[in-house]
């Protein structure tokens, strides 16, 4: 899955609707309840209005647009029966149904990004039906708008910082050199789990030194910045061990001398991996509104 896992921070609109009601008109009229999937927000223009009538979103629904108040939201009417909070529940469970969600998602917020500033809202962010997401755009209006503005013209980049832990093997016992002979294979074997130890507490050390040489070359272009947690597992598509994982808002002319900033920045250390991503849609930056009068630097 090549999304961002900061993907889905939602902006901070209300929560998913839970309650079902029948739409007036429109597909499935009179026989499903359908909801409002929420993709994201923009300004109204024909840019976003001219995307709305050529995607696709999740589950393959046409995505329609929802406006009021000068923002639009990109939406989907959906079946209940398939997005209400207790059927998400069951689909978000299940990682193949999650990774076709989160594709369908980020492939609409993608292709809006790509025309215009958006507010990417977060994966299966569901309302009870579009007048309701009309009534959040204009209750929320001046914070998206705020949002918005304070977005345009940036993008997202990651900056992930990977430790290979086989490393740590290769350099407790690095390649020809002759280990002294252990008076007996007890004492061999504990030898060995010390080298390993030692070997793996330097090889983290230095990966932390990578990371923080890196994040301080990497604020120094970035509007904002946001530590995420790092990525274990199946979510990180990597068998190394993933140390650091940050967010950086960063304005989109300034994209390659961020990426050259943090090549510059690592310094080679056998066994740590630098990552740059992106770039994304602003996905870490969506909420809460930040105060543009405050220091948007990172700490």
């Amino acid at each position: 899955m090549s999304t961002p896992e900061q993907t889905w921070k939602a902006a901070d609109a209300p929560p998913r609707a839970t309650e079902a009601v029948a739409r007036p008109e429109g597909e499935g009229a009179g026989a499903r309840p359908l909801m409002a999937y929420v993709y994201g927000i923009g300004r109204d223009g024909e840019k976003l209005r001219a995307l709305a009538r050529s995607a696709a979103g999740v589950d393959g629904h046409a995505v329609a647009v929802v406006a009021a108040g000068g923002l639009v939201a990109l939406v989907s009417a959906v079946p209940a029966v398939a997005f209400d909070e207790s059927a998400l529940q069951h689909r978000l469970g299940d990682l193949g149904t999650l990774e076709d969600l989160a594709r369908a998602h980020h492939a609409v917020v993608d292709a809006a990004f790509g025309e215009a500033v958006f507010l990417p809202l977060r994966l299966a962010t569901v309302y009870r039906d579009e007048p309701r997401v009309a009534d959040v755009l204009l209750e929320h209006r001046d914070r998206f708008a705020q949002l918005l503005a304070w977005l345009d013209g940036h993008v997202e980049l990651g900056v992930k910082v990977h430790v290979d832990s086989a490393a740590a093997v290769s350099r407790a016992t690095p390649a020809g050199t002759a280990e002294p002979p252990a008076p007996s294979p007890g004492r061999a074997y504990l030898q060995q789990r010390r080298q390993k130890r030692h070997s793996t507490e330097d090889l983290y050390r230095a990966a932390g030194a990578v990371a923080d040489e890196v994040a301080h070359a990497a604020r120094t272009l970035a509007t904002a910045a946001v530590v995420h947690r790092p990525q274990q597992g199946e979510l990180s598509g990597r068998r190394e061990t993933n140390i650091a994982n940050h967010a950086y808002l960063v304005p989109a002319d300034a994209e390659e001398r961020f990426r050259q900033a943090v090549r510059a920045a690592t310094r080679p250390a056998a066994g740590v991996q630098v990552e740059v991503t992106g770039p994304w849609a602003p996905y870490s930056f969506a909420a809460p509104a930040p105060d543009p009068r405050a220091d948007g630097a990172p700490q």
